[in-house]
């Protein structure tokens, strides 16, 4: 049964750091592109930042750039998201996903498999 964990998360001041930490069991995807996703309250679940197989290509959002950084170990079947300069817009239930193919796409409706969510809250 495949597994996604997501883990990292918590209560951050504005401008400071965490790195959440995607642990994938089950299987491996080290042929696959991986995605991190968010959902803030009232608002739909929305990409932020994908990685493809290899780590060769990675893609994020405006609002996100030059802050938030992906990457992965495919060893450990882990996927990571390093996020800096946190701000209170970035508080969301932040989700990894895993593609359906090695290439980064940031349409939700390309993940075959999701995790849980870890809750991210940056306070002003």
């Amino acid at each position: 049964q495949v597994q996604l964990v997501e883990s990292g998360g918590g209560l951050v001041q504005a401008g400071g750091s965490l790195r959440l930490s995607c642990a994938a069991s089950g299987r491996t995807f080290s042929t696959r592109a991986m995605g991190w996703f968010r959902q803030a309250p009232g608002k739909e679940r929305e990409f932020v930042t994908g990685i493809s197989w290899n780590g060769g290509t990675t893609y994020a959002v405006d609002s996100v750039k030059g802050r938030f950084t992906i990457s992965r170990d495919n060893a450990k079947n882990e996927v990571y998201l390093q996020m800096n300069s946190l701000k209170p817009e970035d508080t969301a239930v932040y989700y990894c996903a895993v593609a359906r193919d090695g290439s980064v796409t940031r349409l939700p409706w390309e993940y075959d498999y999701w995790g849980q969510g870890t809750q991210v809250t940056v306070s002003s």
